[in-house]
C-alpha cells in the first residue's frame, strides 16, 4: 500500500468523510481501507489525525434486529449489575472499582441509606 494523500484540517476535498461523519449519514466504511488522513497542527505536541473513507465506496449501517437490541440490552444489564451482592446498581459499575459503591464502601452507606442523602446534614 502506498503513502496516504495527507491534508490539513478542513481543506480535504469533497467525496471524503470521517467514521462519525459517516454514521451521521446513515453510513459505515464497509470494510474499506483507509482512503486518506487529516491532520491538525498542535504548537507543543504532534498533529492530531483523522482517517478519512471515500463515501462513495460506502456502505448502509446495518438495521438493528430484535435479536441485537436483545443482545444489547443483556451486556448493558451485565454492566449494570455488581458481582458481589448481584444486585443491578441502576448505573454502569466502574471499572476502578469492580463492584457497586454499596459494596465497595460499605462503612460509608448504612443499610437503607439513600446516596442522594449526605452524613454531614444536620437533622
Amino acid at each position: 500500500m502506498g503513502a496516504l494523500p495527507v491534508y490539513r484540517w478542513r481543506l480535504a476535498p469533497d467525496g471524503y468523510a470521517t467514521r462519525r461523519q459517516l454514521r451521521a449519514a446513515g453510513l459505515r466504511p464497509g470494510g474499506q481501507d483507509v482512503a486518506a488522513q487529516l491532520e491538525r497542527p498542535r504548537r507543543r505536541r504532534g498533529p492530531l489525525v483523522a482517517y478519512l473513507y471515500r463515501v462513495d465506496r460506502a456502505k448502509p449501517v446495518r438495521p438493528m434486529t430484535p435479536a441485537r437490541w436483545a443482545a444489547l440490552a443483556k451486556a448493558n444489564a451485565a454492566r449494570r449489575t455488581c458481582p458481589e451482592c448481584r444486585r443491578d446498581a441502576g448505573y454502569v459499575i466502574p471499572p476502578s472499582l469492580g463492584t457497586c459503591t454499596t459494596c465497595a464502601f460499605p462503612d460509608n452507606a448504612p443499610e437503607g441509606a439513600s446516596w442522594n442523602s449526605s452524613p454531614h446534614t444536620a437533622r
